[in-house]
């Protein structure tokens, strides 16, 4: 049975603006359904025109996009809470794909009634627009990374970002979260060889700032990680929730 948006678990969390109820009613509205998913199974492909939005209500998936030489460029990593397929919505099709990592559960909108929002919920509508506005940051700071962090601060701070957004999802027990991900999707999030990232994870071990082995990710030190990264470790600040 499809979750019904009042009873939304994520609206439980402190990283999500709570909405009120009118805002609830029309996203109900809005819901055209729920689907679930398996890993390594396509959300949405590159160049494709959906007709569908997603929010993810569990799981974690990947967004990726491919270069003419076979080269893979990861551009960030999809959490529950995410809405996914708004490139499309809004330009026609998608510049990159969005694929699920580990079973997941999406909340489906149908994209024809996306103008809606701007139409008779304004205050919705400056929502999508803050979801872009916080995407596009945090492609800045990734290209700041990829310009100007060694490849040691880099994973630093990457992997602090990872476990900050499972931290504020509930999804961190003792310091430690399960971690789908493999060492490539890493280091073609950051440029990055694959000996390079290993022989760089090796070290954070070393250091006893983090360790990351069978799916598990285990951050031993997190403020000294922030650190490393050039970053702070912060509550991070509540966003909009579609």
């Amino acid at each position: 049975m499809a979750t019904k948006c009042r009873n939304c678990p994520l609206r439980q969390r402190d990283l999500f603006i709570d909405l009120s109820s009118d805002e609830v009613d029309f996203m109900q509205k809005f819901k055209a359904g729920e689907l679930t998913i398996d890993p390594g199974t396509p959300i949405l492909m590159e160049g494709s025109n959906a007709p569908q939005l997603f929010t993810v209500l569990s799981g974690m998936g990947i967004r990726d996009k491919m270069l003419e030489n076979g080269e893979r460029q990861v551009i960030s990593f999809v959490f529950p809470g995410d809405f996914v397929g708004l490139q499309a919505g809004l330009m026609g099709k998608m510049g990159h794909s969005v694929e699920a990592r580990t079973r997941m559960k999406l909340c489906v909108f149908d994209r024809s009634e996306f103008w809606s929002f701007f139409k008779s919920h304004p205050g919705r509508a400056f929502d999508i627009t803050w979801l872009a506005a916080i995407e596009e940051h945090f492609l800045g700071e990734t290209v700041a990374t990829l310009g100007q962090r060694t490849a040691t601060q880099a994973l630093a701070w990457a992997l602090i970002k990872v476990f900050q957004r499972g931290d504020a999802l509930g999804l961190v027990e003792n310091n430690q979260m399960k971690l789908p991900y493999t060492q490539r999707d890493l280091a073609d999030a950051l440029g990055l060889s694959l000996v390079h990232t290993n022989k760089t994870l090796a070290k954070l071990r070393e250091a006893q700032l983090v360790s990351w082995s069978s799916g598990t990710l285990h951050v031993m030190q997190p403020d000294a990680l922030a650190e490393l990264g050039m970053t702070s470790w912060d509550t991070l600040r509540p966003r909009p929730l579609m």
